[in-house]
C-alpha cells in the first residue's frame, strides 16, 4: 500500500490505445501521475480495467445544447450528461441558439453553466453574422477576448453566402487566432430540399439537395481561405465530391479541415423508404458510396476528424410529416459505437486511430492546450475507458438528452464507455453520472 492518494483514480488493468499489455494507471492531483504496475494507494477510487481500452477523453467539435432558448429540448445539464457518458471530455456548442451567440453575454453564459454543471468542457461557438441572417459580421474580437475565450466562430444550421463576408469572416479570424467554420450549403440550390438529390428522393417525390451545393461551397471558401492566410473549418461533409476538393485544398497548402459525423459514415438515403423524420438530417443522408467515400477519406486523414452534430429536437418538431420536420438527429451517445461499428471493425482505424479522429485532431484544430493529449505520465487526466467486446441497444428513452430522437433506436451496436474521466474526476462510470 503507499503513501494516502485520497482523491485520487487508479485504473487498474487497461490497454493504452488497445495496445500491448494491460498496465495500472495512476490519476492524482488532475493529471496521470504513474504509469505501471501499482499497489492501491491509500483512499483512491479503483476502476478494474480487466483489459478495456484507455484513450484520451473525445473532443466534439459540433454539438447543439440548445441553452438558451429551447430548453424543452436540451440542456447544458443534460447535453453535458450525454457527452459524459458518450467519453466526451470537451464540446464545441453551435450558436444557434435563442438569442444567437452572436455577442460575449451569450458565449460567456454559456462558458459559464458548462463550468456549473463540470461534466465536460463546455465551448461556445461564436456566430460569425448577427442573428446568423448573413448580413454583417458579429462581435467576433469581443467573443474572441471575452471570459468564454471563444476559439471558433460558426453560423452553423445557415451557410455563410455572401463571399465578401466570409471573406472579411476569414481575414479578421486570422489577426485574432481563431477558426471559422462554415455549413457548407449554397443555399440558391437547396431551395425546398427536402432529401439527397438522387433516385430514391426522386421515386418519393422528395426535392433534392444537390451534392453540388456542398462542393461549391467549400471550394469558394477553401480559395478564400488560402489568400487570407486563415484557418478554415468545413462542417459536416457528406458529399463524395467534396472530398476531392478537400484533397486538392490541402495540397495547395491551404489550411482547412474537415469533420464528418457518424450517421454520414453509417446511415444511407435508403432510409428514405421508411418516411420516418428521425432520418431527416441537415445535410441530407447520401447514397452508399457517398457514405463509402467518407469512411475512406476518414481514414486517409483527408477528414481529420468526427464531430456529433447532437440535435436534439422536441416530438412535435419530429413526430410529423417529412416536409414539416425538423433536420438532426442526437449522437453523442452513440458516437463511438457508430466509429467502432463503421472504421473499427471493417479495420479502417485501430484504436489509436479512434485518438485520433475522435480525440487528438480536433483538439488540435481548436488549439486546447488540456485536450487530446498522449496518454503518460504528467499529462492532463481527460481520458475515456472503453469496453470494446461489450455491446449495447440504443433505446432513445434511456439515453441522457432530454430529447429521445435517435436514428439508432433498437440497434444493437459495439463499444460501452465504462468510464470517463474529466481532470482527473470521474464524470460517467458504468452507464451512470458520477
Amino acid at each position: 500500500m503507499t503513501e494516502d492518494r485520497a482523491g485520487s483514480v487508479l485504473l487498474r488493468q487497461v490497454r493504452l490505445y488497445g495496445e500491448g499489455e494491460p498496465v495500472d494507471v495512476l490519476v492524482a492531483d488532475g493529471v496521470i501521475a504513474e504509469i505501471g504496475r501499482i499497489d492501491p494507494p491509500s483512499g483512491a477510487e479503483v476502476i478494474e480495467g480487466e483489459g478495456q481500452v484507455l484513450l484520451p477523453g473525445f473532443v466534439d467539435l459540433h454539438t447543439h445544447l440548445r441553452e438558451p432558448g429551447r430548453e424543452d429540448t436540451e440542456t447544458i445539464d443534460t447535453g453535458s450528461a450525454a457527452a459524459a457518458l458518450g467519453g466526451y471530455t470537451a464540446v464545441f456548442a453551435m450558436a444557434n441558439t435563442d438569442p444567437v451567440a452572436d455577442n460575449a453575454v451569450v458565449t460567456d453564459h454559456v462558458w459559464r453553466r458548462g463550468r456549473e454543471v463540470g461534466l465536460v468542457d463546455v465551448h461556445p461557438v461564436g456566430a460569425v453574422t448577427v442573428g446568423l441572417a448573413g448580413e454583417r459580421l458579429a462581435e467576433m474580437g469581443t467573443m474572441a477576448n471575452s471570459a468564454a475565450g471563444v476559439r471558433m466562430f460558426s453560423d452553423d444550421g445557415h451557410c455563410v453566402a455572401d463571399p465578401l463576408l466570409m471573406r472579411r469572416a476569414l481575414e479578421y479570424s486570422t489577426a485574432l487566432g481563431v477558426v471559422v467554420a462554415q455549413h457548407a450549403e449554397e443555399p440558391r440550390l437547396t431551395v425546398g430540399a427536402q432529401a439527397h438529390e438522387g433516385e430514391r428522393a426522386a421515386r418519393l417525390g422528395y426535392a433534392g439537395w444537390p451534392a453540388s451545393a456542398e462542393e461549391s461551397i467549400v471550394a469558394r471558401d477553401c480559395v478564400l481561405a488560402r489568400h487570407a492566410r486563415a484557418r478554415l473549418h468545413v462542417c459536416h461533409v457528406s458529399a463524395a465530391g467534396t472530398v476531392d476538393v478537400l484533397r486538392w485544398a490541402k495540397e495547395q497548402g491551404t489550411e482547412v479541415s474537415a469533420e464528418v459525423t457518424p450517421h454520414h459514415l453509417f446511415l444511407t438515403d435508403e432510409r428514405l423508404a421508411t418516411f420516418d423524420p428521425v432520418n431527416k438530417v441537415n445535410p441530407p443522408l447520401r447514397a452508399e458510396a457517398d457514405s463509402e467515400r467518407m469512411r475512406q477519406a476518414l481514414a486517409d486523414g483527408v477528414i481529420d476528424c468526427v464531430a456529433t452534430d447532437h440535435a436534439p429536437h422536441a416530438p412535435q418538431d419530429k413526430d410529423t410529416e417529412w416536409s414539416a420536420a425538423r433536420p438532426g438527429m442526437l449522437g453523442l451517445q452513440t458516437a463511438l459505437s457508430v466509429v467502432v461499428e463503421t472504421m473499427v471493425r471493417p479495420g479502417l482505424l485501430d484504436w489509436r486511430g479512434v485518438a485520433r479522429v475522435m480525440s487528438e485532431r480536433p483538439a488540435e484544430i481548436v488549439g486546447l492546450p488540456d485536450q487530446g493529449r498522449p496518454l503518460a505520465v504528467g499529462e492532463p487526466a481527460n481520458v475515456v475507458l472503453v469496453d470494446e467486446k461489450a455491446e449495447w441497444t440504443v433505446r432513445g428513452a434511456e439515453l441522457a438528452s432530454r430529447a429521445t430522437n435517435t436514428p439508432y433506436e433498437g440497434l444493437r451496436l459495439p463499444a460501452v464507455v465504462s468510464a470517463t474521466l474529466l481532470r482527473g474526476r470521474v464524470t460517467s462510470r458504468e452507464g451512470k453520472i458520477v
